[in-house]
């Protein structure tokens, strides 16, 4: 990662900055750990787990909370904020900006775009990609190569589409919405019909809602509703290798980490976050503000606000002490064997 930043353009990005120290180097160079930075780099303090690790740190210019009270080395700043992190964010999307050349306004020479499309101003089509039959696509939002978007989808402003997805028919898909490269939406649901000793195709004619500000993570698929709609709810964040079926209804702000599997028809309420490689059984409700903890296995529906653990789920504080006492049955049971027979 080269580039060349100058502090001066990442502190107009931090409005409630306080710079404390100096230096000659006056341009940023690269961004690294605090055990990591060389001369020139820009490093940040996030997690108070690493404090001891600053006054070490080779870094020219190191984010840090309001809180912290060392000084400086020679040749060092500090720069703290109110939320380091949140800075640190700010300037990645600056040299975001620098690294990366954005795609041209307009339709690459070798995409598709029917005639019945409509494309508002500033939209970007880029290589290869497929924009089927009375698709609409909002203001500024960014289609990169090798993209599928079905007939009848639509999409609005500002959403970008990283290459290789595909939107299949009837999706829709809001503002701002980020789907990341492998994504699939409106894929037909796993839903069969036993006749016999065969298992009979049950067609899936519904569609795939995504709301605002919605990002979806690599290789991620949602399926299409049977009847009406799956639905992502605005600003809900999900990650890579997701599996989210048939009917499924996600609330507003959720956070579902790597491989969870959610079966159809299940209902999130707005605030649910998931560890990775959770798993849920069809047709259940999860309530406002639950916590799912990594490879739980929910069977049932779970109550607002409540914070499971294991397979089959239970409340935490109880995964917690059950896992304490199966630490101990090995010198429980090498006890009872060395008992005499009371007999």
């Amino acid at each position: 990662m080269e580039f060349s930043l100058g502090v001066d353009d990442i502190l107009k990005k931090l409005s409630d900055a306080e710079v404390h120290g100096n230096s000659i180097i006056q341009d940023i160079n690269g961004i690294a750990s605090l055990k990591n930075a060389q001369e020139g780099d820009l490093s940040f303090l996030s997690n108070p787990k690493y404090k001891s690790e600053v006054k070490s740190s080779l870094a020219t210019f190191i984010l840090l909370p309001l809180d912290f009270h060392e000084e400086p080395k020679e040749g060092q700043v500090f720069i703290k904020t109110k939320n380091p992190s949140q800075a640190l964010a700010n300037v990645c999307r600056l040299i975001q900006s620098i690294l990366f050349e954005g795609i041209p306004v307009g339709v690459h020479d070798t995409a598709f775009v029917h005639e019945s499309a409509v494309l508002e101003s500033g939209v970007c089509i880029g290589p290869f990609s497929y924009i089927g039959s009375n698709v609409k696509i909002g203001k500024n939002t960014i289609v990169e190569s090798h993209c599928y978007v079905g007939e009848k989808v639509i999409v609005g402003e500002n959403t970008h589409f990283h290459p290789g997805c595909k939107i299949l028919s009837l999706s829709e898909v809001g503002n701002g919405v980020v789907l990341n490269s492998g994504v699939v939406v409106g894929s037909e649901g796993y839903g069969f019909e036993q006749v016999g000793s065969f298992h009979e195709k049950i067609p899936h004619l519904g569609k795939v809602v995504i709301e605002d500000d919605v990002e979806i993570g690599a290789n991620t698929c949602i399926d299409r509703a049977r009847l009406e709609a799956t639905i992502i709810g605005a600003g809900s964040k999900i990650d890579n290798l997701v599996q989210i079926g048939h009917n499924v209804r996600i609330g507003k702000g959720c956070l579902i980490v790597a491989q969870v599997g959610i079966a159809g028809s299940v209902e999130f309420e707005d605030g649910v976050i998931v560890g990775g490689q959770a798993g849920f059984a069809g047709h259940l409700k999860v309530g406002k503000g639950a916590k799912i903890a990594g490879q739980a296995g929910i069977t049932k529906d779970v109550p607002p606000d409540a914070y499971l653990k294991g397979n089959p789920a239970i409340p935490i504080q109880l995964a917690h002490k059950i896992a304490v006492l199966q630490r101990k049955l090995p010198d429980l049971f090498k006890r009872i064997a060395q008992e005499p027979d009371k007999k």
